[in-house]
């Protein structure tokens, strides 16, 4: 039976994934296993040991406190993240332009960020 904890993990698995355009397979072969296993590690049905969390990182390319951000004692608290911005994350339209975003070079990806925040009616003068 999956706890919060793994189900936690296991979204941020996902989306990590994801963002870098990587299928199950491929993260797979990154870390020795087969892919049915990172199915089963992003739906929570399977828990990833420290070991394991440690090698998914390095592949992912990103700090093992990634996989814990968002996560708190108190459930209300996790709903509320969960229900503000990881839906975001969960889109397939907002994964295509983050990566988009980041095969741009340094210039052109600022003056993307500092359009959109120009359209959003952010004034970031002073940064």
């Amino acid at each position: 039976m999956a706890t919060d904890i793994d189900l936690h993990l296991g979204k941020r698995l996902r989306r990590r994934r994801r963002l870098l355009g990587l299928t199950q397979q491929q993260l797979a072969l990154a870390v020795g296993i087969r892919f049915q296993q990172i199915q089963k590690y992003e739906c929570g049905a399977n828990r990833i040991s420290a070991a394991r969390l440690f090698q998914l990182a390095k592949a992912l390319e990103t700090p093992i406190n990634y996989f814990y951000d968002g996560l708190s004692d108190d459930r209300t608290e996790v709903a509320a993240v969960q229900n503000e911005g990881i839906e975001v994350f969960s889109r397939k339209e907002t994964l295509d332009l983050i990566q988009a975003y980041y095969r741009l070079s340094e210039r052109p990806r600022r003056r993307l960020l500092d359009l959109a925040k120009s359209l959003n009616g952010e004034n970031d003068q002073a940064a």
